[in-house]
C-alpha cells in the first residue's frame, strides 16, 4: 500500500471515529419501557422540532396482514405499543388515543387463544399477553371473518376482546366512517 493511500485510509477511519464518538445510544440500545405499557411498545427519546398540540385527539386504525415470526410477538401490533407509549410520554393524555387494530392474512393466527394456538400446533401465541395489554388500553380488536374462514378461526378461537368482523375491508371503512385515519 502506498503511503498516501495509508494516509487516506487512516483519515477515513479516524473521521468515522468521530461521528461515532458521541452516539452512545444509537440503534436498538437508545430504545427503553415506556410508562404506559411497560412490556411492549420500547421507545427513543426524540428532540423533536414538530410539537404536539395540547390536547391533541389521535384516532387511528392499524391494518395489519403480516404475522411475526414464530415463538415472537408480531412487531406490527408491537407497534400500537409503541404509538402508545411515545404519545403518553410526550404529553398526550392516554384517554386522547383511539387506536383500532384490523388484522386479516396469516396474522389471523397472532389472535387465537391459547387452545386454539396449541390445538392446530402453533405452539405458544406469544402474542397473548401483547393482546392483553392493547385491550386494557382501550385498542379496539378486529379480525377478518374471511381470513378467519380461510385459516379455519372459528370465534371461540379467538382471545377475548378480538371481535370477528364480516371482512378486514368492512372493518377498515366502518372504522373510517367514526373518524379513524389509517395508519400506512
Amino acid at each position: 500500500m502506498k503511503f498516501i493511500d495509508l494516509i487516506k485510509v487512516k483519515y477515513l477511519v479516524a473521521v468515522v471515529l468521530m461521528c461515532t464518538a458521541g452516539s452512545s445510544f444509537s440503534g436498538s440500545e437508545a430504545f427503553k419501557p415506556g410508562t404506559q405499557i411497560k412490556e411492549f411498545g420500547k421507545i427513543a427519546s426524540v428532540d423533536t422540532t414538530v410539537a404536539i398540540p395540547k390536547n391533541t385527539k389521535f384516532k387511528i386504525v392499524f391494518d395489519v396482514a403480516t404475522t411475526g415470526d414464530a415463538g415472537t410477538v408480531n412487531r406490527k401490533f408491537d407497534s400500537l405499543a409503541r404509538f402508545i407509549n411515545m404519545h403518553v410520554a410526550n404529553g398526550v393524555n392516554p384517554e386522547n388515543i383511539d387506536l383500532a387494530l384490523v388484522v386479516h392474512g396469516k396474522a389471523t393466527l397472532d389472535v387465537q387463544n391459547a387452545a386454539a394456538a396449541q390445538a392446530k400446533q402453533l405452539g405458544e401465541n406469544k402474542n397473548i399477553p401483547l393482546l392483553q395489554s392493547l385491550l386494557d388500553n382501550n385498542v379496539k380488536i378486529y379480525l377478518c371473518g374471511q381470513s378467519a374462514a380461510f385459516y379455519d378461526v372459528k370465534t371461540a378461537d379467538l382471545y377475548p376482546g378480538v371481535d370477528m368482523a364480516l371482512s378486514a375491508m368492512t372493518a377498515n371503512a366502518l372504522l373510517q366512517q367514526q373518524g379513524y385515519t389509517l395508519n400506512p
